[in-house]
């Protein structure tokens, strides 16, 4: 009960904020530094030395590098920034992720014709922004940064434990380091490791930011030299093994099917297979003028923890219809909450509503994740691992989701008479997007975290009743959403188990 009422308190508090609020988290030395995270199964790399990490300067050079750490002047600027950083590069950047979302996160209006444009990532600042940050994007975008840290730093201890180059504080003791000492070595630098892959990513996603971007790598690979932990060839080998490894993530999402997931012509096709399958209501945009349905197919992108055949094999079974016993019940419940909604219910609606300006379902579990990756201490290879199972998981969630909804065409509860005050989402009803992706992330972190797993449970089921409390859906697509997600968070843990990090 005091779990519940103080969760209320926090829901009340935010949500009718639709700011994007970071913890303050300082710099933390890990509990464990992962020596042997060299050896860890990568998603793309074939082997952690698949791209060439060059041997080390002389020891003459060296020293000559650290003395130039050593006699470093810092700014006060340049301090604040070590410490911003030092919280974690894999951490800072995927709040950086997040807030691209957010920012991006906003649906294209009608112009004066009646016509809803379409984003042009070739003209990405133009009206309507590219991309239009939605909960599948987001999910995508997030998974391949958290893909290209993990498989960047795993390739990054690999040559770091080959080369075993010491930090500058180890060689010359009266130099003084402005972050907490390890005993890891140096080259490469990891902070520059994640930034560089970070960039790549984050600017193949969001187009229009490079500036923005090029100052936070800028700032990213700084750091650790003004830190006074990296020299200069540590950062630069770190940069380049970064930008070689997200070259290669990058060409996967290339190929991955996103660029057809909004293709518009396929909806006629999915319409008579609903209809085919036993469908005898659809859903329609109730917008005007009426929108077209958003990304009908993105549910053929490909998936990481599974395969298409394992994909069709889990999909729900068909929702109740229109006229059914079940159907009725259902809808009786959300007639039921319009008609006498809880101030709780509203504000555990509102909390959850991710919409417009938010960065979505999968930006909120990708937070809980950083969370308590920090609260953990883990390494920043641990916290990339551990952000890449979730980012799959959540990317998978959206691509079978959204098969499902396509597959089904279910009406929403909206063309039953029912109105929402958290956003009219412009796609088929069933199953639930906000259960599908919270139990699989939830189940993720569960695995992660079994000491938390009735925290991210409850988390889970809170975002997946939401949903029922706002009038956005029947409660048969939040429990089937959750019984998938649950499924798809399954694979990748499994995939986890097996990746030698245990």
């Amino acid at each position: 009960m005091k779990y519940i009422l103080s969760l209320f308190v926090l829901i009340t508090v935010w949500s009718c904020d639709k700011s994007v609020l970071e913890s303050v988290i300082e710099p933390y030395a890990p509990a464990k530094v992962d020596e042997a995270a060299g050896n860890w199964k990568t998603f793309i790399l074939t082997s952690p030395t698949e791209v060439t990490v060059p041997a080390l300067n002389s020891d003459a050079a060296y020293k000559k590098e650290v003395d130039s750490v050593k006699v470093l002047e810092i700014t006060a600027d340049q301090k604040a920034a070590v410490q911003y950083w030092g919280a974690g590069a894999v951490l800072r950047w995927n709040e950086i992720g997040r807030e691209l979302a957010a920012r991006y996160n906003i649906p294209p209006a009608a112009n004066a014709a009646g016509v809803y444009p379409v984003p042009n990532a070739a003209d990405p600042l133009a009206d309507p922004k590219f991309p239009f940050a939605n909960p599948p994007y987001t999910a995508r975008a997030l998974a391949y940064l958290s893909v290209a840290q993990y498989d960047a730093l795993v390739s990054a201890w690999k040559y770091k434990y080959q080369y075993n180059r010491q930090a500058p504080y180890v060689l010359d003791a009266t130099i003084k380091p402005l972050l907490p000492i390890s005993t890891m070595p140096s080259y490469p630098s990891e902070d520059a490791v994640v930034a560089q892959a970070s960039y790549v990513i984050l600017l193949a996603m969001f187009p229009g930011e490079g500036p923005f971007l090029a100052a936070k790598l800028a700032e990213a690979k700084n750091a650790p030299l003004w830190a006074k932990v990296n020299v200069t060839s540590d950062v630069v080998a770190g940069a380049n093994l970064g930008a070689a490894v997200a070259a290669k993530v990058m060409a996967r999402a290339k190929t991955d099917g996103m660029s057809a997931s909004n293709n518009q012509a396929i909806v006629p096709d999915l319409i008579a297979n609903a209809k085919k399958v036993g469908l005898t209501t659809l859903w329609a945009s109730q917008e005007l003028p009426a929108r077209p349905p958003m990304l009908p197919n993105y549910g053929a992108v490909k998936t990481w923890n599974f395969d298409r055949a394992t994909l069709e094999s889990i999909r729900p079974a068909i929702p109740y219809l229109p006229g059914s016993t079940e159907f009725t019940a259902d809808l009786a419940e959300l007639q039921r909450i319009n008609e006498s909604q809880t101030r709780e219910q509203a504000a555990i609606a509102n909390y959850w509503a991710d919409g417009p300006g938010s960065y979505t379902p999968p930006g909120h579990w990708h937070r809980y994740a950083c969370e308590a990756g920090v609260e953990a201490k883990y390494s920043e290879v641990r916290m990339a691992r551990m952000l890449a199972y979730v980012g799959t998981a959540l990317m998978d969630a959206g691509i079978a989701c959204w098969e499902t909804k396509y597959f089904y065409y279910s009406p929403r509860p909206q063309q039953f008479g029912l109105k929402t005050s958290v956003g009219l989402p412009n796609f088929p009803s069933y199953t639930s997007g906000h259960s599908t992706f919270s139990f699989a992330a939830s189940t993720v972190l569960a695995a992660f975290f079994p000491e938390k797993s009735n925290a991210f449970n409850n988390y889970a089921q809170q975002a997946s009743d939401s949903r029922v409390y706002g009038l956005i859906h029947f409660r048969v697509d939040c429990t089937m959403g959750g019984k998938h997600g649950k499924a798809i968070g399954t694979y990748a843990v499994q995939k986890a188990n097996a990746d030698g990090a245990q």
